[in-house]
């Protein structure tokens, strides 16, 4: 979603849902930096709504990890560490792993086209160099991966989890090579998943988030050198 899409006055009937999707993109795409304090008369502003459910929404957004809330002082960006990455990424890769698997024995034709459909669609944003439109079907291919798990618990700690690293995920692309990568890689998620081959799903989904944390890495350090240089 563009910043131009998340400034738009919001629908009455989707005010709760929506306002959560729009800080919670204004947070991964970097509008609202790490520390910084979340100005929230402005966004009553623009979105035209009032403080109670901004604030609520604020408290989705502290759950998931990536807004900080304290007394009297109101709502932060919250900060990633490298030592974040390190207790996360291990974790996501084996419940990745573990929906490959179950996703390749579950998995039905019509999931699988629609699968596809979403990957085309992501492709072509890469070759438009749309990031943020990019970002969204990337995720979107996960979350149908998952659902084809039919798995409720796995899917609940695997959302959890990566809602607390989403804005580095969303900048780890920022790199040419290392989008680059990331489109063939999924290239080789659609090939696993269309052979029902799940050992093998396991092992690419594995890879492709092991290049991830790597790239957030890389990422997360240059923006922590940054700060203590500036």
């Amino acid at each position: 979603m563009s910043f131009a899409e998340q400034a738009r006055p919001i629908e009455r009937r989707t005010l709760y849902d929506e306002l959560v999707e729009r800080v919670r993109g204004l947070v991964v795409e970097g509008a609202l930096q790490p520390g910084e304090k979340i100005p929230e008369r402005e966004l009553c502003e623009r979105f035209g709504v009032s403080r109670t459910p901004l604030r609520e929404a604020l408290k989705v957004l502290a759950s998931d990890g990536l807004v900080q809330l304290t007394p009297n002082r109101g709502a932060t960006v919250a900060r990633l560490t490298v030592e974040d990455l390190e207790d996360v990424f291990p974790v996501m890769g084996a419940l990745e792993a573990l929906a490959g698997e179950l996703a390749c024995h579950n998995i039905t034709d019509e999931q699988i086209a629609e699968i596809q459909d979403v990957h085309r669609k992501m492709v072509a944003c890469y070759e438009a160099r749309m990031l943020p439109e990019y970002f969204q079907l990337n995720q979107r291919i996960h979350e149908l991966i998952l659902e084809a798990a039919g798995n409720r618990t796995l899917s609940a700690q695997y959302s959890s989890l990566a809602q607390r690293i989403r804005r580095a995920r969303f900048m780890a692309n920022a790199s040419d090579a290392r989008w680059k990568q990331a489109v063939s890689e999924h290239e080789e998620i659609i090939s696993a998943l269309e052979s029902r081959n799940g050992e093998a799903l396991a092992s690419i989904l594995k890879l492709h988030l092991n290049n991830k944390f790597h790239s957030v890495r890389k990422w997360l350090i240059s923006q922590e050198n940054g700060t203590r240089k500036g």
